[in-house]
This record gives structure tokens, C-alpha cells and sequence, in this order.
């Protein structure tokens, strides 16, 4: 079983539009709104693809009851944890030549009492998983250790954890050794605080993230692909060339798609083979949609996996 846990789950409002265009006006082609948040998408995936799933999230607030009305149309087990604050919102408009804006509120303040109600559902459930993915922000005031308990909890069970955060959490959460972090572009860009813009620059990032303490990192690049650094190597994970319609939502399904694959033995590199399959057979489904297995076979055929040496990759010897 596959255990995912959203501390800062949304409502999701998908616009689609027209067009995006600076100072003119663009047409609303359909709304659409529904429980997100990045673990609770995971878990929608991993369920598409035949896995069995358990998604822990937040609730609460009046937006909490609406929430939860959403997390009706979910065929997965969700069990929730009630907070005393409003739950966000999250905004995303895009339109038909793929153009996306995104718009999420921080969230609400969680008690150190909830905090521990959160920390004691997943560890309730722990013994019954393979895998924990820790997914998304953290909300202002948490402290950014709370991810790093969660790994240590898992670890004392045997189970791996992927970890998908920015900012301090994911600093701190590489301290605690998981299984494996998966920061997009931007997050990465953060946290190490450089533009990441060449070839180089993103194998160099692999390594760095690598060294400060991931058993494995899967550093995704969107319509690139990923790059992806275990004990056995350093890789460069190419799709093919499609059409974007909608790329909000592909970096769940990367994650998602890769646990998927490593619970079902598959290596290392494989498995990210599998993970940029479904990013890359997401984005170009139109909404806020995720593909199916059938949709991720088809372009995993189309995958292409490049392993790269490490002396050539680093071009110097990188601190650690």
C-alpha cells in the first residue's frame, strides 16, 4: 500500500480560456473545481493504475465541508484530519496553446495538538505501507522539521519515502535520508540558489541535491523531462515531443507514477522512465486531468533513458 499525506490540500478552481494574452481579454471556456493537493493526486493516479492507495489530508473550516464533499468523488480510501482553520484555495487558469497561471494561497495556521493528530493518523497506517510520499507546501508557522519526523517514523518501519516539498522543508527533509526527493525546476532553483537554465546545470543540481543526503533524486524538468541520481548512476530521462495543453498537475503524476513502479519492483531508472511517461501523457490532456495507464504505456514506449558518467556529468568535483 501506498501512503500519501497532503497537510495543505486546496480546492482546486481550473479555468480553461481561450487564450492568455497581456492587456487584452481572453474567453472562459469551462470552470471546474475539486479537492486537490498534491499527495491527494497522487493518490488519484497510483488508484488509475491499479494501486492500492490511502491518502491522508487536512480539512477544515467552512471551504473544509466543501472539501470534503469533494473528496466524495474519490474511489480511494481518504481519511481525514480536522483542523480549526479555513482551508486555501488554489487558482489555476490555462489556456488552449498550453499557457498556465497559478495561483495558490499559503494556507491556515495548524496547532501543535493538530500537528500530533496529523503525525499519529500516518503512523496508524504506517505499518501497512511499502511507501509514504510526503506531498506539498507546509503551511506558515509549521515548523519545516515536521516532514524530517515523518521520514524518521517511516524509516524505523521500513518504509521508503518520497519527498515533495520546497523551501525549508525540503532543506531539512534532506537531512533525514529519504528514499528519494522530487523537486521540479523551480523548487530546485531555490533551494539551491542558482537560475538552472543548461544541460549542465541540471546534472550538476542532480549531484548537489544527491549530496546533501537523497538516497535517490528525480529533479523534474517538465517538457524536458528529468534527471535522476541513485547509488547506481546519474540519468537523463527524455519524452518525446507533444503537444502541452495542461502541464498543471504533470509533476503529481511523475511522483506518483514512479512510486508506482519502484512498489512494483521495477529499478531505479526505469521506475523515473515510468514517471516522466505520465507527466508527459498528462500535460497534454486538457483540465485539470491525469492519464491513464493505457495513455502513460503509449508514451513510455517513446521514453528514452541516457545514463550518463558521473566524471563527465560533474565536470569537477562537487562539495558534499
Amino acid at each position: 500500500m501506498i501512503l500519501t499525506l497532503t497537510i495543505n490540500p486546496a480546492i482546486d478552481r481550473t479555468v480553461m480560456a481561450d487564450r492568455l494574452a497581456f492587456e487584452d481579454r481572453g474567453y472562459i471556456l469551462s470552470t471546474s473545481e475539486s479537492a486537490g493537493g498534491r499527495g491527494l493526486n497522487a493518490s488519484r493516479v497510483i488508484h488509475s493504475f491499479g494501486g492500492k492507495t490511502l491518502a491522508v489530508v487536512t480539512a477544515g473550516g467552512k471551504l473544509g465541508n466543501r472539501f470534503e464533499q469533494l473528496l466524495g468523488e474519490c474511489s480511494f480510501p481518504v481519511e481525514v484530519v480536522r483542523i480549526r482553520e479555513e482551508i486555501r484555495t488554489n487558482l489555476t487558469i490555462s489556456d488552449k496553446q498550453g499557457l498556465t497561471v497559478k495561483l495558490n494561497e499559503a494556507g491556515p495556521k495548524i496547532t501543535a495538538k493538530e500537528l500530533d493528530r496529523i503525525a499519529q493518523a500516518v503512523e496508524k497506517k504506517i505499518g501497512k505501507a511499502d511507501w509514504l510520499m510526503l506531498c506539498g507546501s507546509i503551511p506558515p508557522g509549521v515548523d519545516p522539521h515536521f516532514y524530517c519526523e515523518l521520514i524518521k517514523l517511516a524509516a524505523g518501519h521500513g518504509v521508503r519515502t518520497l519527498l515533495d516539498t520546497d523551501g525549508d522543508a525540503l532543506l531539512h527533509g534532506l537531512e533525514s535520508r529519504p528514499a528519494v526527493v522530487s523537486p521540479n525546476q523551480s523548487e530546485a532553483e531555490r533551494l539551491l540558489n542558482r537560475a538552472l537554465i543548461t544541460r549542465q546545470h541540471f546534472l550538476d543540481a542532480a549531484e548537489r541535491l544527491y549530496a546533501m543526503g537523497a538516497q535517490s533524486v528525480m529533479l523534474s524538468l517538465g517538457s524536458r523531462g528529468a534527471v535522476a541520481r541513485d547509488a547506481s548512476g546519474l540519468y537523463e530521462v527524455v519524452p518525446p515531443r507533444v503537444d502541452a495543453v495542461c502541464p498543471i498537475g504533470a509533476g503529481d503524476a511523475l511522483s506518483a507514477a514512479f512510486v508506482w513502479a519502484m512498489s512494483k519492483k521495477h529499478g531505479f531508472p526505469d521506475a523515473v522512465r515510468w514517471g516522466v511517461a505520465a507527466g508527459t501523457a498528462s500535460a497534454r490532456l486538457p483540465g485539470f486531468t491525469f492519464a491513464s495507464l493505457a495513455q502513460t504505456r503509449e508514451v513510455y514506449d517513446r521514453v528514452e533513458v541516457r545514463e550518463v558518467k558521473l566524471t563527465a556529468a560533474a565536470g569537477r568535483s562537487l562539495p558534499v
